[in-house]
């Protein structure tokens, strides 16, 4: 067992070379103690030194990166899913040191919008010699989001996935929670307020989106969230997609739409971009931030762009600027 990260090291270099672990024990479907024994023989088997540690509560992440930051380490490596993500990233803002992710939360969509392998050893291959490619984060409150946050119906559907019903069903989960929120979904009148533009709107749900594409195990095509989404989480931007459908059949053409990357000519399916925005609705409805539950609106986001730089496959980013 590792000891806690401020008795480990005490110099500011002490971390030099080595990669800080944190692991998630909650996330996902892996047993923590296999999980770490895993790690383990990854890293050593690439003769990688790295300290591990596991969270304990929310938004220990948060304190964990900080500190490893602090210490000089060369990177921090997330092994969990996206909110431990969002967290992990949040303490590295301003930091200068490089994120790793070994996806190991349900649905992974950080990581499968930056190209890394959902397999462990590929996961470790990158955390140890992957590519440093800076992206952009929103925040709200202070927090960080690497991948989406919203108001409405998505938040309900992230809270009515429970972590049971994620042991359970994996990604199946939130295709339950999606379904049945969605047969009850009542529109709010939104206020939006996008770099100073004022918006009314009757909807079910506000996204705003740092990366480009949802995934679904379920799906051969993704769902987009922006008109380019391969560029999405390096454009300095907020995407602001918002739903309003008004029965079933118009949610079916909001998805179709979504998967074609058709944003235009539908008051169904909206598409915003925006530094800045606030929300507010009534009456006032759930929010969440990369999959957790975060209060309820009115709600201000704004993009940092370039904030942090996450570790990615070599060939990957080869491909970008070819």
């Amino acid at each position: 067992m590792t000891p806690p990260l401020h008795e480990t090291r005490g110099a500011a270099s002490a971390g030099a070379g080595r990669t800080f672990v944190i692991l998630n024990p909650a996330a996902g479907h892996d047993d923590p103690v296999r999980l770490r024994r895993l790690i383990g023989g990854a890293f050593a088997a690439r003769l990688a030194p790295f300290d591990l540690a596991e969270t304990a509560h929310p938004g220990h992440a948060t304190e964990l990166a900080r500190d490893a930051a602090r210490l000089g380490y060369r990177a921090v490596c997330v092994v969990g899913g996206d909110g431990t993500i969002a967290e992990a990233a949040t303490g590295l803002v301003g930091t200068g040191v490089p994120l790793a992710i070994i996806p190991r939360g349900t649905a992974n969509q950080v990581a499968q919008n930056l190209h890394i392998p959902l397999e462990l050893e590929g996961a470790v291959d990158v955390a140890i010699a992957g590519q440093p490619v800076h992206i952009d984060l929103g925040t709200i409150d202070g927090r960080a989001f690497a991948l989406v946050a919203g108001a409405g119906l998505d938040a309900a559907v992230m809270a009515s996935a429970t972590r049971s019903l994620k042991e359970r069903w994996g990604f199946g989960a939130y295709i339950y929670a999606a379904a049945k929120e969605a047969l009850g979904a009542a529109p709010a009148d939104f206020h939006i307020v996008a770099d100073g533009r004022e918006f009314q709107v009757r909807a079910v749900s506000v996204m705003l989106a740092n990366v480009g594409e949802l995934f679904t195990a379920f799906l051969p095509v993704s769902l987009s969230l922006a008109p380019q989404p391969s560029r999405s989480w390096q454009d300095g931007l907020i995407d602001i997609v918002i739903l309003a459908p008004r029965n079933l059949a118009d949610f079916a053409a909001v998805l179709w739409n979504a998967a074609r990357h058709r944003f235009s000519g539908d008051d169904r399916l909206i598409h915003l971009q925006a530094r800045e925005v606030s929300i507010s609705a009534e009456p006032a409805v759930p929010v969440q931030i990369d999959g957790d539950p975060a209060g309820s609106t009115p709600v201000h986001a704004r993009v940092l762009p370039a904030a942090i730089q996450v570790l990615v496959p070599r060939d990957v980013e080869a491909t970008r600027k070819g």
